[in-house]
């Protein structure tokens, strides 16, 4: 690390991932917390605690800070505008770390963090048009359009998951006022619901014994009993990855990108979620759109949002990546 290193931060709903970092992309320690703030405050203080332990743990000096949020993020200001999950509207997250850390800060939406790392080193590298979908506690969107990252006027744009499938669909977790989102559907939270539905319909199911056994019924564990072969849970992830395929066709239909890469942490689920998501688009999507379109798992997996929040550090202090 003979150039520095940066911390790279990726807070999710209810996960942060801070880790030290250099510009080979190496991770040389990792933070991480669970969190469930109840106000921005909170949210800052535990921003702060994991990343004074990452810049503890650096053995060469720390030249700066990037931040991927769950937000809508001026990218001039660095002021989260409104966040679905988290309670930090209209809070000053750049300004208010670099006065508690010392250090440069760079803030931007979370997906758009993962897009970068997955388009400079990942899945989409040497592409011009491309998608990211972020699966966890909601659904982050990305977007590389003729060669370029797409904030939108104020810094909103590429909320993908919250095109809607399903008019008549289930609420839209957090602030957001619509039903039926892709993010309602399919996201990490969507899929814990599901995973429960079936539990308790299918009591003797892998899915129903874990229910029985006092487990919370979760995404992850969902995704877990559906690799240990159970098929109950298999048939959920089958339906998380259709309610997938079908919001990939409308972006796919407006978008034509080379490739769409799906990360964030339900992407553990791998092909259980992908094979069925790529069926749909094959069957539904206009064949000049889906010829020869990629759906693929991000190539630095749940970690794309912190190792592309380093990636923003570096370019904001002009380190060369790679």
């Amino acid at each position: 690390m003979a150039a520095g290193c940066v911390i790279g931060v990726d807070l999710g709903g209810t996960k942060l991932l801070a880790g030290t970092v250099d510009s080979r992309l190496d991770v040389h320690h990792r933070a991480y917390r669970l969190h469930r703030p109840d106000d921005a405050a909170a949210v800052i203080d535990q921003l702060v605690e994991a990343v004074q332990e990452a810049i503890e743990a650096a053995t060469e000096e720390v030249l700066a800070v990037g931040l991927g949020i769950p937000a809508l993020v001026d990218p001039e200001t660095g002021v989260a505008l409104d966040s679905n999950h988290l309670p930090l509207r209209g809070v000053s997250v750049r300004d208010l770390l670099t006065e508690r850390l010392g250090l440069p800060v760079v803030v931007d939406n979370d997906a758009n963090a993962a897009m970068l790392v997955e388009w400079r080193m990942g899945e989409a590298q040497g592409t011009r048009d491309a998608i990211m979908l972020t699966l966890g506690t909601g659904i982050g969107g990305g977007l590389v359009v003729g060669g370029r990252i797409v904030h939108g006027h104020r810094g909103a744009a590429a909320e993908l998951g919250h095109i809607m499938v399903d008019s008549d669909g289930p609420p839209c977790p957090g602030s957001c006022p619509n039903h039926g989102c892709l993010e309602a559907l399919v996201s990490g939270h969507a899929i814990g619901v599901e995973g429960l539905r079936v539990a308790r319909d299918a009591p003797e199911s892998g899915l129903g014994r874990a229910l029985a056994a006092g487990r919370e019924i979760t995404g992850a564990l969902v995704t877990e009993i559906a690799h240990d072969g159970d098929p109950a849970a298999r048939d959920v992830m089958t339906l998380m990855g259709q309610r997938l395929g079908l919001g990939v066709v409308t972006l796919v239909n407006i978008f034509n990108p080379e490739v769409v890469v799906v990360g964030g942490g339900a992407i553990a689920a791998g092909e259980l979620l992908l094979a069925p998501a790529r069926e749909v688009v094959e069957r539904r999507a206009l064949p000049i759109n889906r010829s020869d379109v990629r759906l693929v798992s991000a190539r630095f997996g749940a970690e794309s949002g912190m190792l592309g929040a380093a990636c923003m550090a570096l370019d904001a202090v002009g380190v060369p990546v790679g």
